[in-house]
């Protein structure tokens, strides 16, 4: 980046650079150098902020001009780039980068650009419930994805803008200084910051939660060191620990590996009762168990002796049919017919082997053979007809020439 020199550099210059440094960090990753020198530059405005009065405490979002607008985001910046600072008194860091963000909230609300909900928010403390605060991080995630939207799209627009001025340009001869005209107080510059503060003051409240959660952790973990007089531990201590868990683990792998499953349970009522408590795995069980019954328990119990009676027994019934018998049972039923068709077939195959045609023939004349002797006396009595009266010969007396 180079050498920067503070004291010869304006406000704007130096705020440039420092937003510059803030998007590098944020998004390459922290260069300690490069943190250092953003915080230095954040540091210089913040002081020639306040010193120049550009804000008053009396004032609101519409009465600060477009081109002060940026500078709100000082503190928020330098809160963010001191977070980012690494050195043994974290907890020291984290206080300071909490002030600035505090410092920023506490002038956005007096500025009135701070959402009402997290006004409400601050002012319960930590007396709101758990569905509050997810309540609140969702309103505040939806507002910030809003804000990242909307500065994608005026970005994609001051781009498409600059195309198209750029290409008539090239085609409309330009009055000497007119392309040097900036509209500061441009509606679309305004609505930018205001935008671009309004997601960094979703970002502050996400990361004043954050490093207060952080300095709680490490404040805990300093008591403790110092109870136990500040023993820390050791690469050694932690390599024994990993050990022992290896080990572990490993002798539980090979008694794995000798453990008998138990047995499936094949029956879903007894599974049901061993979740509910009321069987053991290791019962002896037997599936037979009768279908379920609804309706009111004092007429299940006894016997139904009227119509009334039994259509009352029958409220709350399913709209499907219930089973009647169980998976085992059914297969038993199953089992019991197969059997009973493989005997049915083996006295088939029986009788099959001793057919007729492996019985000796009887002597003499049958039923048949008298059955076969009057179809053939039949047959030629037909035939003898048909030969004595062809076909039509009845009808000649109809014909004209008969």
């Amino acid at each position: 980046m180079g050498e920067y020199k503070v004291e010869d550099m304006s406000l704007a210059a130096l705020f440039d650079q420092a937003r510059k440094i803030y998007l590098t960090s944020t998004e390459s990753g922290a260069d300690q150098d490069l943190v250092k020198k953003g915080c230095e530059l954040l540091g210089k405005c913040e002081d020639m902020v306040n010193s120049l009065g550009l804000f008053s405490s009396n004032e609101t979002k519409d009465d600060i001009s477009t081109i002060n607008l940026k500078y709100i985001l000082v503190p928020f910046y330098l809160a963010e780039l001191t977070e980012k600072l690494a050195g043994e008194e974290r907890i020291q860091i984290l206080k300071i980068s909490q002030a600035k963000l505090k410092e920023f909230i506490s002038f956005c609300e007096a500025m009135e650009l701070v959402p009402q909900e997290e006004l409400e928010a601050s002012a319960k403390g930590a007396s709101n419930s758990f569905a509050d605060r997810r309540a609140l991080k969702i309103a505040r995630f939806r507002r910030q994805k809003a804000a990242e939207t909307k500065l994608t799209e005026i970005k994609e627009w001051k781009e498409r803008r600059g195309r198209s001025t750029k290409a008539a340009a090239l085609s409309t001869p330009v009055e000497v200084g007119e392309d040097d005209q900036l509209d500061d107080d441009g509606e679309e510059e305004r609505e930018a910051w205001l935008t671009t503060i309004s997601l960094a003051i979703c970002k502050a409240f996400d990361l004043l939660e954050m490093l207060k959660k952080e300095e709680e952790m490490l404040s805990a973990i300093k008591e403790k060191q110092l109870k136990d007089g500040e023993k820390e531990f050791s690469e050694a201590n932690l390599d024994d620990r990993t050990k022992k868990a290896e080990a572990w683990h490993r002798d539980a792998a090979s008694r794995a590996r000798y453990t008998q499953p138990a047995a499936p349970i094949t029956c879903a009522t007894f599974a049901q009762d061993v979740i509910e408590g009321r069987a053991n795995v290791s019962q002896a069980h037997v599936h037979k168990h009768q279908p379920m019954i609804f309706g009111p328990q004092s007429l299940i119990g006894g016997s139904l002796t009227s119509e009334r009676e039994r259509i009352a027994a029958q409220v709350f019934q399913p709209a499907y049919r219930m089973p009647t018998m169980s998976i085992e049972e059914a297969g038993l039923r199953e089992m019991e017919m197969m059997n009973k068709w493989q005997e049915r077939n083996a006295k088939m195959f029986e009788e099959t082997n001793s057919a007729w045609h492996k019985d000796k023939p009887k002597m003499g004349p049958s039923d048949d053979d008298e059955d076969d002797d009057a179809a053939q006396d039949k047959a030629r009595a037909w035939d003898d007809w048909k030969d004595d009266n062809p076909r039509g010969a009845g009808n000649k007396k109809l014909t004209p020439c008969g």
